[in-house]
C-alpha cells in the first residue's frame, strides 16, 4: 500500500518496507522556493512528532519558508509497524522514506536529511551510498561511549558545578547529598579513565560499521560529498560529548572547520530546543542553510 490521506498542505503518506506499512506526514509549501526536500530523522528513539511536538513545528516553519518536508516513523516506532532495528540498521527506512517523497513531490531534485541525536547519526550513516542526498543537517549528533560521557560529566557538570553560587549553598545547608554526590564523582573518574575509549553503543557491527561509534559518524562524515550544517546546543551533554569528540582528533577538527560544514552554536539551548525562541532559531538556520545549497 503507497498512498495519500489529509488535505493538500500536509498529508499522510503511507508506504512499505517489505511486509511492513511504514506511516509519514508529508509538509507542502503553499509555493515551492526550492528544488530541495527535507527528510526528518527523529532521534530518541521516539515517533515522528517528537517531544513537545519539536519535528511538527520543524516541518512546519520548513515549509513556511517554501521547503517541502516528510517525517516519517520508523520500522516499529509510533504507527509504522515491526520491530524497531535500532538508530545503526536504519539505511533501508531512509532509502524507501526519501523514494516516497520524491514521488509524492517529484519536482524535487535533492534531499537534506535532518536529524537530531541517533537520528543525526543514523543520517551520517546512509548519506554517503545516496547520491540525491546533498545535505546534511545535524543536531546534537549521539557519538556516545562510556568513556565520552563520563569525560562530558567531569568536564560540563560537576566543574561547573563548582562555580555554581547554589551547588555550595545546598553544600553548607545540608540539602545536598554529599556522599552520593562523591560516590557519583568518583563513579565517572574510573570510568573516563577506563581503557574502552570510543567503543560501540552494542549495536550488531556490520562491515560498513567497523571502529567505535565516534569512528563511524565522522567516517560518514567525510565520506560524504556535500554540505553539512551542525546545530549545537550549549547545554546539552550530548552536544558536549560530540564537541569533545571532535577535540581529540586533528583529523576531526580538520573536517569540521572546512568549507564543508556550518557549525551554528545555540548557547543556551537544550537538547531537544524546547523552548519556542530555540526552535525559531533552528527554524531560520536551517531555512538559510537550505537556500545556500
Amino acid at each position: 500500500m503507497n498512498g495519500l490521506m489529509g488535505d493538500s498542505l500536509e498529508q499522510v503518506v503511507v508506504f512499505e518496507r517489505g511486509p511492513e506499512s511504514l506511516y509519514g506526514v508529508l509538509h507542502n509549501p503553499e509555493q515551492v522556493t526550492v528544488d530541495t526536500g527535507v527528510v526528518i530523522l527523529v532521534g530518541g528513539p521516539q515517533y515522528r512528532v517528537g517531544s513537545h511536538r519539536q519535528f511538527v513545528d520543524l516541518a512546519r516553519g520548513l515549509a513556511n519558508a517554501g521547503i517541502p518536508v516528510f517525517r516519517f516513523d520508523f520500522t516499529g516506532m509510533g504507527d509504522s509497524t515491526g520491530v524497531f532495528p535500532g538508530f545503526e540498521n536504519l539505511d533501508e527506512d531512509v532509502r524507501i522514506a526519501i523514494d516516497a517523497f520524491l514521488e509524492k513531490r517529484s519536482e524535487l531534485s535533492r534531499i537534506v536529511l535532518w536529524g537530531l541525536c541517533d537520528g543525526a547519526s543514523a543520517a551520517c550513516f546512509y548519506a554517503p551510498q545516496d547520491k540525491r542526498v546533498v545535505g546534511l543537517s545535524l543536531a546534537n549528533p549521539w557519538v556516545r561511549t562510556e568513556q565520552g560521557e563520563a569525560q562530558a560529566f567531569l568536564k560540563h557538570y560537576y566543574l561547573a558545578r563548582l562555580v555554581n553560587r547554589e551547588f555550595w549553598g545546598k553544600l553548607l545547608t545540608g540539602k545536598l547529598k554529599l556522599f552520593q554526590t562523591v560516590t557519583d564523582l568518583l563513579r565517572n573518574v574510573k570510568r573516563s579513565r577506563a581503557d574502552i575509549s570510543e567503543q560501540s553503543s552494542g549495536a550488531k557491527a556490520n562491515n560498513r560499521q567497523v571502529g567505535s561509534l565516534p569512528d563511524r559518524v565522522f567516517r560518514g562524515l567525510e565520506l560524504f560529498p556535500g554540505k553539512v550544517m551542525l546545530l549545537i546546543s550549549g547545554n546539552d551533554l550530548t552536544a558536549a560529548e560530540f564537541i569533545d569528540a571532535i577535540n581529540k582528533d586533528r583529523k576531526r577538527q580538520k573536517l569540521i572547520g572546512s568549507n564543508k560544514v556550518q557549525l551554528t552554536q545555540l548557547s543556551d539551548a537544550d537538547h531537544t530546543f524546547s523552548r519556542r525562541v530555540w526552535m525559531d532559531e533552528v527554524i531560520s538556520e536551517t531555512a538559510s542553510w537550505i537556500k545556500k545549497l
